[in-house]
């Protein structure tokens, strides 16, 4: 797998991002209240209203995990879905892991 390590270190460096991917890993249990199917991923508005930060600030770190490959987006009509790429996440972790 090709991973870009620096990216995933630099995401990973700020709480609200890990925030964000903590809430994904268990969405059930953070954004219950989707109307579309949480097989979609969760809607980046409700990302915006559990952070209580500005649409373009989240947007901005959204656009952080989905550029290191931490999280993958679909796009649904005018929305935007974000899950977990539960797939990079082991990956980088395993690397960590044989490498410190």
């Amino acid at each position: 797998m090709n991973m870009d390590i620096d990216a995933i270190h630099k995401a990973l460096a700020n709480p609200v991002r890990r925030q964000i991917l903590a809430w994904l890993k268990q969405p059930d249990a953070y954004f219950a209240d989707q109307a579309h199917p949480l097989t979609f991923g969760v809607c980046a508005s409700l990302i915006d209203q559990r952070t209580g930060l500005s649409q373009s600030t989240v947007s901005a770190h959204l656009a952080t995990l989905q550029k290191a490959g931490l999280v993958t987006v679909q796009r649904v009509g005018q929305w935007n879905f974000f899950k977990r790429n539960d797939e990079v996440i082991q990956a980088f972790i395993e690397q960590i892991h044989d490498e410190i």
